[in-house]
């Protein structure tokens, strides 16, 4: 069995897990998460931990294994403490701002980029930060990858849409050829 799908997942006590043949939904303090595994993948429930056990012992279902392990994981994780994604826009004249639902992001084009936030992902935004919450960590990366992708980071001097963590490698320009 793969290394990441042997090991048990802690369930915290705030956090409630039903599972019903290959439905997992997890439920807690932040809200609900629900997941159909892989009908080669078993959810078990042992006391204070989920197990993850494969109906046979090829490879693809032990690739499942960890798969679906750090997917439950993640649930876990999201309806206890929740997810956050901090990312910069940078750029003079570049600014993000947030009203209900919809991110406006001033990127250097001729008009406003509006950009519809999905249902369970919430944002924050100040001149050029923005902060992305959500329960489902999937969403979340999958709704920052969109919003990076209105403006990619720029080599030259940097300006762009993103990450927090993520450093930008510079290029010299045309003056270093000289």
């Amino acid at each position: 069995m793969s290394r990441i799908g042997s090991k048990p997942i802690p369930v915290p006590s705030a956090v409630k897990v039903d599972i019903k043949g290959t439905h997992v939904k997890v439920t807690g303090p932040k809200g609900t998460l629900e997941r159909d595994v892989r009908p080669e993948i078993a959810v078990v429930a042992d006391g204070d931990f989920l197990l993850i056990k494969c109906k046979d012992d090829s490879k693809r279902t032990d690739a499942f294994s960890g798969l679906f392990r750090s997917l439950i994981d993640n649930m876990v994780v999201g309806v206890e403490q929740g997810f956050q994604k901090k990312m910069i826009v940078e750029g003079v004249g570049y600014k993000a701002s947030v009203a209900g639902s919809t991110l406006t992001l001033n990127v250097g084009y001729s008009n406003p980029v509006e950009f519809g936030l999905p249902k369970g992902v919430t944002a924050t935004a100040d001149k050029s930060d923005i902060t992305l919450d959500s329960i489902d960590k999937e969403l979340l990366g999958q709704t920052a990858a969109k919003i990076r992708s209105i403006r990619k980071p720029e080599p030259y001097k940097g300006k762009g849409i993103r990450y927090a963590d993520e450093h930008i490698v510079r290029k010299a320009g045309k003056s270093a050829a000289k």
